[in-house]
């Protein structure tokens, strides 16, 4: 798949670092809103333990996190991305779900669209169709304020795959090209213990689906449930999930613990031949 000028064989599992610019994320939240060198330590530290992607977001998504205006978001993830492109060979994700961060983000070098709303806000379609990158789009039932109050499902595997495929299909028909969308199955995102680890069992069918598939599930509460680890203590369950996901099918694992997340999709690759 190309991404903005770089291409990446999906067809083994790849590393995507999170690099947050905002005040408020659940488990890096502060850390690099304010300091752009920081952010740029932060970014030279996983571009050489071998992240292929970073993906920069100016938005909490965490549950209950509030919006945030379009003008502070282009401000705090637009020169940060400048600078990741100017000073470094990755591809940058943008993780947004504002049409107008999408464009100006794209404009300075953004490859990749991560959007956890789909491309469901009103013109993030048409903009994802103008810009010709590719596209993650993500399930979330409900939105980052309320989805985790009380998520229900008659089957949660067959409601996400549903979704995947039917905004896959709304997105095609507006200009975006299938083979540069990317599926998320949103762990965390509206739904309980029991959900994401129904989706876990299950993914290899949702990689399956003619998309490749990004699975982020780094320190997520999920994590901590089972293990009953703090945020800061959940590397090694983190490390776990991303190697399953990978096992599964998954082509991108997104994660703040980059380092032992490549060697555990070195260890994939091995095992794949």
């Amino acid at each position: 798949m190309k991404f903005g000028s770089k291409e990446i064989d999906l067809s083994f599992p790849h590393v995507m670092g999170v690099l947050n610019v905002t005040p408020d994320s659940f488990s890096d939240g502060g850390k690099y809103s304010a300091n752009i060198d920081a952010a740029l330590r932060c970014v030279d530290g996983m571009v050489r333990q071998g992240a292929a992607f970073i993906d920069v977001g100016g938005e909490s998504t965490r549950p209950g996190a509030d919006r945030v205006d379009e003008a502070e978001e282009l401000g705090r993830v637009l020169p940060v991305i400048e600078k990741i492109i100017e000073r470094f060979d990755v591809i940058v994700s943008v993780d947004t779900s504002k049409p107008l961060v999408m464009l100006e983000a794209v404009k300075v070098g953004a490859g990749l669209i991560n959007d956890v709303c789909a491309l469901r806000e009103p013109g993030a379609v048409e903009v994802a169709a103008s810009v010709n990158v590719p596209v993650c789009l993500m399930h979330m039932s409900g939105s980052p304020r309320n989805m985790q109050c009380a998520p229900a499902y008659d089957d949660v595997v067959a409601e996400v795959r549903a979704f995947l495929l039917q905004r896959k299909e709304v997105c095609v028909a507006a200009g975006v090209y299938a083979g540069g969308i990317i599926f998320d199955p949103g762990f965390g995102f509206g739904k309980t213990l029991e959900h994401n680890v129904a989706l876990m069992r299950q993914l290899p069918e949702l990689c399956e689906l003619g998309s490749p598939v990004l699975v982020g599930v780094s320190r997520k509460s999920m994590l901590g449930t089972i293990t009953g680890k703090p945020v800061a203590d959940r590397l090694a369950v983190g490390t776990a999930a991303a190697t399953y996901a990978a096992m599964s099918g998954a082509a991108i694992v997104r994660t703040h613990d980059v380092d032992a997340t490549v060697d555990a999709m070195k260890f994939v690759r091995a095992l794949r031949g």
